[in-house]
């Protein structure tokens, strides 16, 4: 009898235990987050193909900034040599904001499905440390030259 009543006890712990582990139905709602990738201006055609990532910054001297990172070529096509204006901003930024950094950067004979590295010195007031971290800066750009 005793025997019984406690193969009845441990099915009721183990229920009950199984209920209060359980999740509930409701599944919170994924954050929204604005994405990194740097986003292109839509007049050129070659921007389309285009894609620049990997920023990385670095104090040349006391109001520059080293700023290299990669522009990529999905394309099949030969795009030559390149002229971009990119404009830094923070993850934060409201629509319309101005950017942190605007700065021009050449690319020389990007072919197809290719990347290079690009760097640009950057004038500045700020300082390296004022900066945002990598992961809170994304980036536009717009192709200048080839038209």
């Amino acid at each position: 009898m005793l025997n019984r009543w406690m193969r009845v006890a441990v099915c009721v712990v183990a229920a009950v235990g199984i209920c209060a582990c359980s999740s509930s139905n409701k599944t919170a709602a994924a954050p929204t987050t604005q994405p990194l990738q740097a986003v292109a201006d839509k007049n050129n055609p070659a921007a389309k193909y285009l894609e620049i990532a990997g920023f990385r910054m670095r104090e040349k001297t006391s109001g520059k900034l080293d700023i290299s990172f990669a522009v990529i070529n999905h394309s099949d096509a030969d795009l030559g040599d390149l002229s971009l204006i990119v404009n830094m901003r923070t993850t934060a930024a409201k629509p319309g904001e101005a950017p942190l950094l605007t700065f021009a950067a050449k690319v020389s004979g990007l072919g197809p499905e290719e990347m290079k590295e690009a760097v640009a010195t950057v004038p500045t007031k700020l300082r390296i440390y004022e900066l945002p971290d990598w992961q809170f800066i994304r980036c536009d750009f717009r192709v200048a030259e080839p038209r």
